[in-house]
């Protein structure tokens, strides 16, 4: 195959597979070969392996960081500081990319970015959702409120008011208060528990963003 080829097959794709290059008669060893070459010649990023990413200027689409973080990580879900910062609940710029996987916690630097992997429990994995997060870019995400929580259930003492009061909560209308409460109440956790009441005074103190709803 040559490399104007695989622009054809795979310029409107972020993000590809090597399966995507299988079809007829090709050998995974010659196709893996040659990405390894356009790799190395500075055409292509290898995230991983089996998945890789066109480089500028050939690049048609850019990989939205979501999406990215997913592929990195099969089974993981971008949530904490990343997704509060995505839904605007936070005023800060997140650099590291961060999500949550049941699997073993990592650190991925790529050409795309860093990307942070935190492990939670198995019965704490719910709460995302497939959000478009850039035209035609899916990627799975924390709901707002999970994001959140995720963030408390990984942070030790998150459940201070010192330590939330410096997350800087803004636009907390935007909050399902009685999803986050009930979240918190499904994890039989007092510390998310009293993280969450800690929100809902938030709320209660800023009632003139609800009125502008």
């Amino acid at each position: 195959m040559e490399f104007t080829e695989l622009i054809k097959v795979v310029r409107d794709e972020p993000i590809f597979e090597t399966g995507l290059l299988l079809a007829g008669d090709v050998r995974l060893s010659d196709v893996r070969k040659q990405l390894s070459r356009w790799t190395e010649a500075g055409k292509l990023y290898q995230l991983r392996r089996g998945v890789y990413a066109l480089a500028p200027p050939f690049q048609k689409v850019k990989p939205h960081p979501f999406v990215v973080a997913n592929h990195l990580v099969r089974g993981s879900y971008v949530s904490g500081l990343s997704a509060l910062a995505y839904y605007d609940l936070i005023p800060e710029y997140v650099s590291v990319t961060t999500s949550v996987t049941t699997g073993r916690p990592a650190r991925r630097d790529t050409p795309l970015g860093s990307y942070e992997f935190r492990h939670i429990q198995s019965a704490w994995w719910h709460g995302y959702y497939l959000l478009e997060v850039s035209g035609g870019q899916h990627a799975f995400v924390a709901t707002p409120e999970k994001a959140l929580l995720d963030w408390v259930y990984l942070q030790p003492e998150a459940d201070r008011p010192e330590a939330l009061g410096e997350l800087r909560l803004q636009n907390v209308h935007e909050l399902d208060l009685d999803r986050l409460a009930g979240e918190a109440e499904r994890a039989h956790s007092r510390k998310l528990q009293r993280a969450a009441a800690w929100v809902r005074e938030l709320a209660a103190a800023r009632p003139e963003e609800y009125e502008s709803v």
